[in-house]
């Protein structure tokens, strides 16, 4: 494994030839110790891929010489496909590619690849300019030609480097192969002189040791084998117990002397030259501020917001920054030259500051590491102003004076100085702004059964703040949407937005969000009330670290880097909220899971707010304290907060009638329509507004908005749709044309072929109707215990009961135990007044079998109100409405056996609500012969 050197992360150009001569035909370095020849066992078809593998580096005079010889044996057409191109990359400025061999084993015959004079492509291709990176590495190509399956592509090739930033040290490393890697010859050697001071480390589990020996004058590490499969670690453990398997060596005695080494790197003296512009800019900043703490703010602003980021690796530079007047003058650079730049400035400004190494990447990785520069990939700058340190990232953007204070996530980094210096520990400290705020204010005044309309306002800043004032000048209307709609679903999930807007303020360097939407309704019914969640810090805290195998018991869990975040919520209830209360934590006492949360809950009656602040306080939690840190999350979440309705609570139908009474669906009509206007061509703006209006019994005014979604893109569902709405508006000949064109689309789906053939028998057309079901059931399959339940309903609403229940009786027979063809049992011989006796041992029996017990119950009630079982069928009826308050074939049932009680209030009620909900369940229930 390559450990990233510094700039891989602070690290845009286009990939351009290059001519070069590789070297071609060099024999292998004397030092190189050959492998094994390639045997022909190892050809056959069970042999492992990876034929061999062996890597050999020698650290001498400054320079790292790495000599990879490797066979790869081409078992299918997709490592033909990989094996099919060399590439080999190098940094041409620091050394050099040497290629040795280049063959093609194919059975006892060794085809040379380099015969001929045949040559490689040399190309520079900037592989990570997305990543806003350029390297100037080059790469030499050649296609592996007339390669076949079961051939073994043969390389030896070495690359040498000599960075002179190191001042003569070497640094090296390589990746151990472990199973489930297979290969036939595995091997890791260095070399280095016997009187060099270098120090070596492995960082593996298992397999054969190292072997520490000296060979003609050269100290010797040898690793042979592949390791076996090395310790699994849990995703949440900090990055110090997830150390790759590899093995690196170093000339560094210790950090002093990377920190001595690096340190003239970041050298200032002379750095801005008098008259310069960047001495001008020096000039300004003292001319504009006297206070040393504001002068600092102002250099860091100059750094992050003048020179964009770009890494550049070229001419030396992974190591070796830009000087600050090229920075200035390209106004571009990578880590390097932002911290070189800053430090400079931040001299001429006379403030105490120094360049530190940070592992950004690595994380904690630094502990028990070999000191050596690859342990780092970023560089940052540290002040004193007075007794404060300030830790200062020229590659971040939008840091201003209020946050001037706050500390990076790096664990440890190394000061750079002449002297020399330890690592030293970051403090862990939580920002002084939050990282984001939200505010949402949830509008239900016209009832709790109603949607919900939603404002949001998010605030970002630092770099996702800096991306929200990119996007708000570059994005088409499209994508804003798109990306407020992403970010209103993380706070609230399938919400329609009707507008939303980006702005960024480069003087605070916040970036806002604000949008509005429409949401369905959130409250549920649990524990006897119907209830609405409003705590969304602690539900949405995770913590669930799985220490169950007896070797990550010991491991801690990461947190994460030092945050906050606010979130504010307003949730307006009808009316004046009276019977309306809270219930969970009010306020949150102590850390939960390395998080504090300050809670502020107010409720004036009419409206619920929420205000929580949740913050980052610590990077891990302790092993030992995982358990009690579990039970800590389990038992706030099982205490969130909620807003409780009353106990009687008005229902859909009675909010809907009181709604458009006073005027309060005016509101939906304007955001439904400002919804639709701000996506005109998405389906769903159209069918979000006909399931509204639907929803408050519009029946007819949903037929537009269902139409212009079949416009847009028609399915079978939305025919369907259509055609029940047309026939509560009567109009036949359309329902038919929908149900058509429903199987048109879908015609191996039960729904359009169960509705179009109620549809003909309630026409006239029984003989075709039943004929298209008969020919459903003899084609078999798992449909056909459903096209004989949709047979027997059609029989049955011919008046054909015996004949209705007996196709029942042969589908139970065929699929004993299927609650649904039960319940249908139930249900014909419950409407059709028949066989009442064994219809309640049906539906109970469905009832037991059933996930959801509400048609059985429905079925149920309608068999005892046949036995004139009044209180019974009121039993069942009200456990439906428990579940489902809007079922309106158990409220037209309550309210018939209510009105024949004598209870006419209670009745008419009920039957009210029920013909609201489906304006045809008089011509239903007339068929059986009940009426009020």
């Amino acid at each position: 494994m390559r450990w990233l050197t510094m700039g891989a992360v602070c690290a845009l150009a286009t990939g351009a030839a290059q001519a070069k001569d590789v070297p071609l035909y060099q024999p292998a370095p004397d030092w190189v110790k050959p492998a094994p020849p390639i045997t022909p066992a190892q050809l056959t078809a069970s042999a492992p891929i990876y034929v061999l593998l062996d890597t050999q580096e020698r650290l001498k005079d400054g320079q790292v010489w790495r000599y990879v010889d490797s066979a790869t044996r081409v078992a299918s057409q997709e490592i033909m496909t990989q094996a099919g191109m060399l590439n080999i990359p190098w940094q041409p400025d620091q050394g050099d590619v040497i290629v040795h061999k280049v063959e093609i084993i194919r059975g006892n015959e060794h085809i040379d690849l380099l015969a001929g004079g045949k040559r490689f492509t040399v190309l520079r291709r900037e592989q990570k300019l997305e990543q806003r990176e350029i390297d100037g590495t080059l790469t030499a190509n050649m296609p592996i030609e007339g390669l076949r399956i079961g051939d073994v592509v043969h390389t030896t090739i070495s690359v040498t480097n000599h960075d002179k930033a190191l001042a003569g040290n070497v640094q090296a490393s390589a990746g151990l192969p472990a199973a489930p890697f297979r290969a036939g010859f595995t091997r890791t050697r260095f070399l280095w002189p016997a009187d060099a001071a270098i120090r070596w480390k492995s960082y593996a589990e298992g397999g054969k040791p190292p072997v520490l020996s000296t060979v003609g004058g050269e100290r010797e590490l040898l690793i042979e084998g592949t390791l076996p499969k090395q310790p699994e670690q849990p995703d949440d453990a900090p990055p110090r117990f997830r150390k790759a398997p590899f093995v690196e060596v170093t000339s560094f005695a210790d950090w002093a002397a990377v920190s001595r080494t690096m340190a003239p790197l970041y050298a200032t003296d002379g750095l801005i030259a008098p008259g310069s512009p960047l001495a001008a800019e020096v000039a300004r900043i003292k001319a504009a501020e006297s206070d040393p703490l504001k002068r600092v703010a102002l250099a860091l602003d100059l750094v992050q917001e003048k020179v964009r980021y770009l890494y550049n690796g070229m001419a030396g530079g992974n190591y070796t920054p830009q000087t600050p007047a090229d920075t200035w003058a390209l106004r571009y650079g990578d880590c390097k030259a932002k911290t070189l730049l800053l430090l400079s400035l931040l001299h001429a400004l006379d403030i105490g500051a120094e360049a530190v190494l940070a592992p950004a990447q690595a994380g904690d990785l630094l502990d028990g590491r070999l000191a050596s520069p690859g342990a780092f990939d970023h560089v940052l700058v540290t002040a004193k102003v007075g007794d404060e340190t300030l830790w200062l990232d020229g590659t971040m953007t939008g840091t201003k004076l209020a946050d001037i204070r706050d500390v990076p996530a790096f664990r440890t980094v190394l000061p750079l100085r002449k002297t020399g210096a330890q690592p030293l520990a970051v403090p862990f400290r939580a920002p002084a702004r939050p990282s984001g705020e939200a505010f949402v204010e949830l509008d239900q005044r016209a009832g709790i059964t109603m949607p919900i309309l939603a404002t949001v306002r998010m605030t970002m800043r630092g770099q996702t703040g800096a991306m929200i004032g990119l996007i708000a000048s570059q994005a088409t209307p499209e994508q804003t949407r798109e990306m407020a709609q992403g970010a209103v679903n993380s706070l609230l999930s399938d919400v329609r937005l009707t507008d939303q807007s980006l702005a960024f303020d480069p003087a605070t360097g916040i970036g806002t969000l604000t949008a509005s939407g429409i949401v369905a309704s959130k409250w549920e019914r649990a524990r006897g009330r119907k209830r609405m969640t409003l705590d969304r810090t602690v539900a949405d805290l995770s913590f669930a670290p799985d220490r169950t195998r007896p070797a990550w018991r010991a491991i801690p869990v990461a947190i994460g880097a030092p945050d906050r975040t606010l979130y504010h919520m307003r949730l307006h209830l009808p009316g004046d909220g009276k019977g309306y209360e809270l219930s969970g934590d009010r306020a949150l006492e102590g850390a939960i899971a390395g998080r504090t949360v300050a809670r502020r809950v107010a409720f004036d009656g009419a409206t619920i707010s929420v205000d929580d602040e949740l913050t980052v306080v610590q990077p891990e939690i302790a092993a030992d304290a995982i358990p009690a840190t579990r039970a800590r999350v389990a038992l706030a979440q099982s205490r969130s907060l909620e807003a409780v309705a009353p106990a009687v609570a008005p229902s859909h139908v009675a909010e809907v009638a009181a709604a458009k009474r006073s005027g309060a669906l005016k509101p939906y009509e304007l955001a439904y329509a400002k919804s639709i206007a701000n996506n005109p061509e998405d389906k769903g703006v159209y069918t979000n507004r006909a399931y509204y209006r639907v929803g408050i019994y519009d029946y007819a005014a949903a037929i537009p908005d269902v139409s212009k979604a079949i416009e847009i893109e028609p399915d079978a569902d939305l025919h369907l749709w259509r055609a029940s709405l047309y026939e509560i508006a009567g109009d036949a000949k359309k329902q038919r044309a929908d149900l058509e064109e429903a199987m048109q689309l879908a015609p191996d789906r039960s729904g359009p072929v169960t509705q179009l053939a109620q549809f003909m028998v309630d026409h006239g057309e029984k003989d075709a109707a039943l004929a298209m079901i008969d020919e459903r059931i003899a084609a078999g399959g798992t449909e056909a215990a459903t096209y004989m339940s949709i047979k027997g309903d059609l029989l049955a609403r011919t008046g054909a009961s015996d004949a209705a229940v007996k196709t029942l009786d042969e589908a139970i027979a065929a699929n004993p135990g299927n609650a649904g063809l039960l319940n249908s049992r139930c249900w014909i011989k419950g409407t059709m007044r028949v066989q009442l006796d064994s219809a309640i041992k049906d539906c109970t029996q469905s009832i037991e079998l059933s996930k959801n017990r509400v048609a059985a119950l429905d079925s149920r009630a309608m068999v005892y109100f046949r036995l004139d079982r009044l209180e019974e069928a009121l039993t069942d009826l009200a456990a439906v409405l428990e579940e489902a308050p809007t079922q309106a074939a158990s409220l037209y049932m309550r309210g018939v056996i209510e009105t024949r009680q004598g209870r006419k209030a209670e009745g008419s009620a009920d039957l009210l609500a029920a013909r609201t909900i489906a304006p045809l369940i008089d011509r239903d229930y007339t068929r059986w012969g009940i009426r009020p």
